[in-house]
């Protein structure tokens, strides 16, 4: 079977399963069996496919088939611009949680030695894309799962920032809190969807670990867990920046004035829905 042959039943194969995107999936896959770039692939469509490539695409097509994400079998996501490694030990980044990542370098921009807080750090994506394009920053980074924060330190190790990258295992701030170290920005992009509504979620999201998922019956627990650890993590004037579900906004903003928090400021994601809340510990 050649490539042109594969690409196309695989594509049929994928979009009749409900996937929208399933020749450019296809193509992905069959790219990355074949290990060749796009431009090579699409010069050499007539080639046949040696038995060993053609076996592991249909392998991931299958996969696919029954749900897995598509970022799984490739073992990589972009964020930031930058390459990730993921496994499905940790949650896929996604283009929503950028904007969380791009508010914490708004803030920090004008700060000569800027420290950094991510709690729950899952794959690493808003620590090390931070301290990638904020040269003059240290972070650190939480997660209570070991096998995530191996993977958050491949991703470090691979995007040149490991050494200004601290990880540390343990619930949302503890293993930071006991060393009574102050940080200009905490950001945090916790699991914020409501218990009851995981089930009507999509087959892959499904798929990715629930602990970076479930957020407790109002998907609201995380927050309340999480923001009075990060005010005394932050400096008088510090910032914490989380990311939000649909429509929680104005519920964490509230929460965060309960705390003592000031000034929340909300932050759309592409489609316009509010997607990060801002906010400052005061200065006295």
């Amino acid at each position: 079977m050649n490539k042109r042959e594969a690409w196309r039943l695989a594509s049929e194969q994928l979009i009749k399963a409900g996937k929208i995107d399933g020749r450019f999936e296809a193509e992905l896959l069959l790219r990355s069996a074949l290990g060749e770039s796009r431009a090579r692939f699409f010069a050499t469509l007539d080639e046949v496919i040696d038995e060993a490539a053609l076996a592991q695409f249909r392998a991931w097509i299958e996969a696919r088939l029954e749900g897995r994400p598509l970022q799984h079998l490739l073992g990589r996501q972009e964020f930031m611009g930058l390459q990730f490694k993921v496994t499905p030990d940790v949650l896929v980044p996604r283009p929503d949680t950028e904007i969380a990542a791009e508010v914490v370098l708004e803030l920090i921009k004008e700060v000569q030695e800027p420290l950094v807080v991510d709690l729950a750090t899952g794959s690493g994506a808003i620590a090390v894309a931070v301290a990638y394009h904020a040269p003059q920053a240290q972070v650190w980074a939480t997660d209570i799962s070991a096998a995530a924060l191996a993977v958050a330190q491949q991703n470090a190790k691979a995007n040149g920032v490991a050494e200004r990258v601290t990880f540390l295992e343990g619930s949302w701030a503890e293993p930071l809190l006991a060393q009574g170290r102050r940080y200009h920005c905490v950001v945090s992009n916790p699991p914020y969807i409501p218990t009851d509504d995981i089930a009507q979620l999509a087959i892959e999201v499904q798929r990715e670990p629930r602990l970076a998922l479930d957020g407790g019956p109002d998907g609201l627990d995380c927050y309340r867990a999480l923001i009075p650890q990060a005010w005394e993590l932050l400096l008088p004037g510090g910032h914490l920046v989380l990311e939000v579900g649909q429509g929680q906004a104005d519920a964490v903003a509230m929460l965060l004035q309960q705390q003592g928090f000031s000034d929340p400021t909300i932050h759309p994601d592409l489609a316009g829905i509010p997607r990060v809340v801002a906010a400052q510990r005061p200065r006295i």
